[in-house]
């Protein structure tokens, strides 16, 4: 390579990335909508992986809480333990 270019691997790794998550929220004419007629309304999705469903338990009412829980322990463990341990241990 030559010394002005970089090899293409640096040279994506280094250009801005810009993402932009499609609008996930309906308008609430919409949600009304689809109450009439029987449909479940849109599942939230979590701040932290804007793909995934936010985990029930994970509310928001704990501070730092964004709904990142990808192994499901939110399910198995009560969050007030994980979060002491946590506090221990971090």
């Amino acid at each position: 390579w030559a010394a002005s270019r970089s090899p293409p691997m640096l040279a994506f790794a280094s250009s801005p990335l810009s993402f932009s998550a499609p609008a996930l929220a309906r308008p609430a004419a919409a949600l009304r909508g689809a109450a009439s007629m029987g449909l479940a309304p849109p599942v939230e999705k979590s701040q932290a992986l804007p793909f995934a469903e936010r985990p029930a338990k994970l509310d928001g009412t704990l501070v730092g809480d964004v709904g990142f829980d990808p192994l499901g322990l939110s399910n198995i463990l009560p969050i007030e333990w994980m979060r002491e341990a946590e506090l221990k241990h971090g």
